[in-house]
């Protein structure tokens, strides 16, 4: 993928993660997509247990040969009101089956809270954030500095449904179900630039990759090809056992659709509002379009271009890498 600088500057980064399956994926294009200058990982409760999800992270790193390079801060251990749901049944611990040492991995003393408050304030306007897991961090950081919002450059959110249905109840997106409070918190702070990447429809119909494809991209031979199919393969197989015809990839979008403005081939500014009070819709998103006279809160991106994406996660595993420490079952 050859991105000529003076036309391409590098994007600032921070990726907040709940490092499980695509989140794993993500992070490899916030390290080796050549527009990416990843300042750092934000852990946040979600998709599996906490300490999975950091080891997680820290084998993205590794396949990469990244491991040490880029901080990961350990964030918000549980949801802001709630008792943390977890997705174990989707994505088992994330993992894949694989592991290596730990005594290799460390994680940053600062807590994810603080460092996003800290490089937001060292660079205003220039970093952006690509959210992929519950909120929580994000909006402990609204809340804690009433001045965080206006000094992200672009906050790219993946969560909810256009009006669509749930992944995790009827109607509710999973990042947004687990803490639903922080992502009304988010969604009324005032961010400049802030993009939301849906599950419904954008995700089943645009980055869900079938079988043939993703075992097409497992072979390609290089330890980033192998480590993407072998993370991914327990939820390939669980969004196939609930009729969803492939491998799904909203986590990767929302970073590419970051880098790759190019990619986005429709979007739409819309109110954007959390259920927070109900048992029955807890985490729906309601996502109301210009007809209702609201004023928008937020860009929902709402078609892309889907070879183009498949075209850049595969330019990303043909990338020849060598694990920093050995990964068993890789």
């Amino acid at each position: 993928m050859t991105v000529p600088a003076e036309t391409n500057p590098l994007v600032p980064v921070i990726i907040d993660t709940d490092t499980a399956q695509d989140d794993c994926i993500a992070i490899l294009i916030g390290l080796l997509d050549p527009r990416a200058d990843l300042l750092a990982i934000t852990m946040v409760a979600g998709n599996v247990g906490f300490e999975q999800q950091v080891a997680n992270a820290q084998l993205t790193l590794n396949v990469a040969g990244r491991l040490g390079r880029v901080p990961v801060h350990a964030g918000c251990r549980r949801p802001m009101l709630r008792d943390w749901v977890s997705a174990t049944d989707v994505h088992g611990d994330g993992s894949g089956g694989l592991s290596m040492e730990s005594t290799a991995a460390v994680v940053a003393d600062e807590h994810g809270v603080d460092a996003l408050l800290r490089i937001t304030a060292e660079r205003p306007g220039e970093v952006s954030i690509v959210a992929i897991g519950p909120l929580t961090n994000i909006a402990t950081a609204a809340v804690l500095d009433r001045d965080f919002a206006a000094r992200v450059k672009s906050l790219y959110v993946m969560g909810g449904s256009n009006n669509g249905r749930g992944n995790i109840t009827a109607s509710a997106e999973y990042n947004f179900y687990v803490d639903p409070e922080a992502a009304q918190i988010v969604l009324d702070a005032g961010f400049p630039d802030l993009h939301v990447i849906t599950w419904d429809p954008l995700t089943l119909r645009d980055v869900t990759i079938p079988r043939a494809d993703f075992d097409r991209l497992g072979d390609i031979g290089t330890p980033l090809a192998r480590f993407f199919h072998t993370m991914c393969a327990a939820t390939i197989d669980y969004d196939e056992s609930v009729g969803i015809d492939g491998s799904t990839h909203p986590d990767s979008l929302t970073i590419a659709a970051l880098l790759h403005p190019e990619l986005v081939l429709a979007e739409g500014g819309y109110r954007v509002d959390v259920e927070t009070a109900s048992d029955l819709t807890r985490g729906y998103s309601a996502m109301a379009w210009g007809k209702f006279g609201l004023v928008p809160n937020a860009t929902v991106v709402e078609a892309v271009d889907a070879a183009a994406f498949i075209a850049l996660l595969e330019d990303v595993l043909h990338t020849v890498t060598e694990p920093t420490v050995p990964i068993a079952g890789l």
